[in-house]
């Protein structure tokens, strides 16, 4: 079918279902396309019935995925409109090149390995005062990133930024139809993505795809690699283009740099222009230069225009932060972006991490949107709307004129200093709070205001490889196997709830936790996915059956007390606790269901294989019983050793699950894998597995463990720098004797955060600067001492304990322990901060 038969372009497009709240309104859902994509780790037509219920009427669908079930099921459907295609995610590419063809304004592409996003914000607040820009939201730069940003542009952008990322050979030609640009900029050729490619020179002729209908090429002819594909491929290609590369190296380019401290001179077709950069590290130089190049290359700009729009300059925020605000509220820090994608997406991970009952929203001006501002800010009170916002605050003035599309309980002010003068702090409890501003608008000192303050000891949890994580399992699994996560223990460390949201939202079946006060937690947060509860108690059985919690059960003493329960509450009896039995009118319970474990070889709980009779006879005379799922625990599937008795294990398992199947008289969900063995024994999956410490990134089989992402990184900061001369000890106990004169840092960090007194003497490094700086003395209980003699550091610094650059996995082996006891140490009194990068 072709885009013009298709006729969707004037449509919102819907590509994630979840992203549609219960309260859309019509007139969001009626001009809304959904279309199904179906990908590695999903299928978007399981949930078009979802989307019907909440008002989508028209979708974009597979012919592939069309099997006669799925049919009858669209016939449920009476005002659904269905459009069949072969591929949705090619057909939005098609409908997006469509809609860019119909612009004629100068378009910048980027593409490159790092510095992307960067350079695109960058480019977009140096032009602001120029142009009316059209550019992708955070680091939209993907196969549906790309297309869904273009989509954005309308009549009234005058220029259009967008970057480009690839993964593997093949894929840039599809964007470059869609991009289109008129001005390219490869940034730079790193590392990532290498597996999709032979070689590097591979990776970068398929990047420089994106620019073979481009009119110029920005690019630093100092990457040799960059220059001599360039000069090989795209000049043969396109031999109209202007090539306006620049060097630092004095290498032959069109502009010359120089570069003493920050202060850089450029000397080009246009003079020799002198400016003060406002940082000066590397990466950061080397992303200005670009921009600047490229701000040359569009129109002429003097050395004072330029110094003035490079002093507004702010570091780039590419990632929604997470943070525990004051008066029990959660803040959602987006407070240097705002574009109405942009705000779309915020608001989806507002709703994906809500655990609260009110939702606030501080708003400022959305700057450069391209629509006339009444338009806008009606759309911007409609999204309020359909996510269900009890409290809406609006900062600027063009916002505050447009205050008659918002609720009548909304505030608005003209400055962020009127907000911050005028709002008390005290009106905000218990809420979930999103932030999210224009760069002019400072919002990070509202930010300051509203976050709790803590010690400068923060573990930071990166959302987006909790998801690359979880996705590397299902993907090992199948969709069509089930996916238990364990969330226990504070879900090793991470932070209960919030992980519980990110799963929830991506509709695992079951969570596990290690005690009913952990699930009671998690309903009370908004969890409403069923909970295994590994460690239930008698005492524990009426909590239990208030929030819906599902019993591990390993013993027939613990069987009969849980079923001697429900019948008593069936009978219309109550336990009060004290193993009396009270007689009250109770209403009868539908089936309980609970959870058998298997003891094939752990000895730690479960029933052995031949008390699976006696449990059946007994489950049969008790109907309102239900099994949810039978399971047993794999001792060694984490080392190759112990293989053999794995597979021992896992027929010992299938014996005593058939002999309860054939006295049940049904199955229940079985599951024996936990992380390692999705890893080790995939041919065990069984019908569920459960996902631990994988989930956390660290792949415990080793078989693949570069596959997962690291999750968390544990930072602190120096409190106070001081030279000591040699001889002298440190800490108590003087057991750190120095042998040379020595710059000792304090570290606010000790044993009561969670940093192991093992790891103190020497034994443990950390991260300064980029130096591995070695422990001295003891681990004091608040504070620990490190020699940063040969790294270049000060008071205040961050200091990373474990991360990318420490890894978890090496700390456990240092001290003889396990990467779990790392994890779950880390105390409950070191700030969690969430984050989410860009897309």
């Amino acid at each position: 079918m072709t885009t013009e038969q298709l006729q969707l372009t004037n449509f919102q497009w819907i590509t994630d279902s979840r992203l549609v709240g219960d309260n859309a309104t019509g007139a969001q859902t009626g001009n809304s396309v959904f279309f199904a994509i179906q990908g590695e780790h999903h299928d978007g037509h399981e949930f078009i019935g979802e989307l019907y219920r909440k008002g989508i009427r028209y979708f974009v669908v597979e012919r592939s995925a069309l099997t006669p079930d799925r049919r009858a099921e669209f016939l449920d459907y009476p005002d659904a409109h269905f459009v069949e295609v072969e591929s949705s995610l090619q057909t939005i590419q098609l409908l997006a090149a469509d809609h860019r063809r119909q612009f004629r304004i100068p378009v910048v592409g980027i593409t490159g390995s790092n510095g992307k996003t960067i350079v695109k914000e960058w480019l977009a607040q140096l032009l602001t005062d120029d142009f009316v820009i059209a550019k992708s939201p955070k680091s939209y730069n993907s196969q549906l990133g790309v297309p869904l940003s273009v989509h954005e542009l309308n009549e009234s952008h005058t220029l259009g930024i967008f970057e480009a990322g690839i993964s593997r050979l093949h894929e840039m030609q599809a964007l470059e139809t869609i991009v289109r640009p008129t001005i390219g900029i490869f940034t730079t050729i790193g590392t990532a993505h290498d597996e999709g490619f032979r070689t590097r020179k591979q990776k970068i002729a398929e990047k420089l795809r994106l620019f073979i209908h481009a009119d110029t090429l920005v690019y630093c002819s100092d990457h040799t690699e960059i220059d001599e594909e360039v000069n090989l491929l795209l000049k043969a290609v396109n031999t109209d283009m202007r090539f306006v590369n620049w060097s630092l190296t004095g290498r032959k380019a069109v502009y010359q740099a120089e570069l003493q401290q920050d202060q850089l001179t450029l000397t080009g077709p246009a003079g020799t222009l002198t400016v003060q950069l406002p940082f000066a590290d590397p990466a950061s130089v080397e992303d200005l230069i670009h921009c600047i190049v490229t701000m040359l290359t569009l129109r002429a700009y003097d050395a004072e225009t330029l110094q003035t729009r490079l002093n507004r300059l702010r570091p780039v925020s590419m990632r929604l932060e997470l943070k525990e605000g004051i008066n029990n509220s959660v803040l959602i820090d987006d407070s240097y972006n705002n574009d109405v994608a942009g705000l779309q997406l915020a608001l989806s991970f507002l709703s994906q991490q809500s655990t609260r009952d009110h939702r606030m929203v501080i708003l400022s001006d959305v700057l450069q949107s391209g629509q006339p501002e009444g338009e806008l800010y009606e759309q911007v009170a409609g999204m309020m709307r359909a996510n269900s916002i009890d409290q809406f605050i609006g900062i600027g003035p063009v916002i505050s004129r447009n205050r008659h599309f918002f609720a009548d309980t909304s505030l608005f002010f003209e400055t962020t200093d009127e907000f911050l003068t005028t709002f008390s702090a005290s009106r905000v409890h218990s809420s979930d709070i999103l932030v999210k501003g224009a760069r002019p608008f400072s919002f990070e000192r509202i930010v300051n205001r509203l976050q709790r303050k803590v010690h400068g000891t923060v573990l930071e949890i990166n959302l987006d490889a909790l998801t690359h994580n979880l996705n590397y399992y299902r993907e090992k699994v199948g969709s069509e196997i089930k996916l238990m996560v364990m969330v226990k223990a504070f879900a090793y460390g991470s932070g209960s709830a919030e992980v519980a949201q990110l799963l929830q939202f991506h509709r695992v079946d079951y969570l596990a936790v290690a005690y009913a006060d952990e699930g009671v937690s998690l309903r009370q947060q908004g969890i409403d996915l069923p909970i295994m509860v590994m460690n239930p108690s008698p005492e524990t059985f009426p909590t239990l059956l208030d929030y819906q919690l599902e019993p591990e059960i390993y013993s027939m003493r613990l069987l009969r007390e849980w079923g001697h329960f429900v019948a008593g509450i069936n009978a219309g009896m109550a336990g009060n606790g004290d193993g009396r039995v009270l007689s009250i009118a109770l209403p009868a319970i539908p089936a309980t269901k609970c959870h058998l474990k298997i003891d094939t070889g752990m000895h730690r709980l479960g029933f052995l294989e031949h008390e699976i009779p006696a449990v059946v006879d007994y489950l049969r005379s008790q109907p309102e019983l239900q099994v949810a799922t039978v399971f047993t625990h794999l001792v060694g599937a984490d080392e190759a050793q112990f293989n053999a008795f794995s597979k021992q294990q896992y027929e010992t398992f299938l014996r005593a699950t058939a002999t309860l199947e054939a006295g049940l008289g049904y199955q229940p969900l079985r599951h024996v894998l936990n992380s390692a063995g999705i890893v080790r024994f995939p041919e065990f999956r069984l019908d569920m597995v459960r996902l631990g410490i994988g989930l956390y990134g660290v792949e415990s089989s080793q078989i693949d463990k570069n596959a997962v992402r690291p999750v968390g990184t544990l930072h602190t900061v120096i409190s106070q720098i001081k030279t000591v001369p040699a001889g002298e000890s440190i800490g108590y106990s003087r057991r750190g004797v120095l042998n040379h004169e020595a710059r000792i840092a304090t570290l606010a960090i000790g044993y009561a955060d969670g940093y192991d007194r093992r790891l103190g003497n020497g034994v443990g490094h950390v991260w300064v600067n980029g130096t591995r700086c070695p422990t001295v003395g003891n681990i004091c209980m608040d504070m620990t001492m490190i020699d940063v003699t040969q790294a270049t550091a000060a008071e205040g610094d961050d200091v990373i304990i474990f991360g990318n650059d420490i890894p978890i996995t090496e700390l456990a082996q240092q001290i003889g322990s396990i990467p779990y006891e790392i994890l779950t140490g880390v105390s409950e009194r070191v700030k969690r901060v969430f984050f989410k990068e860009g897309n």
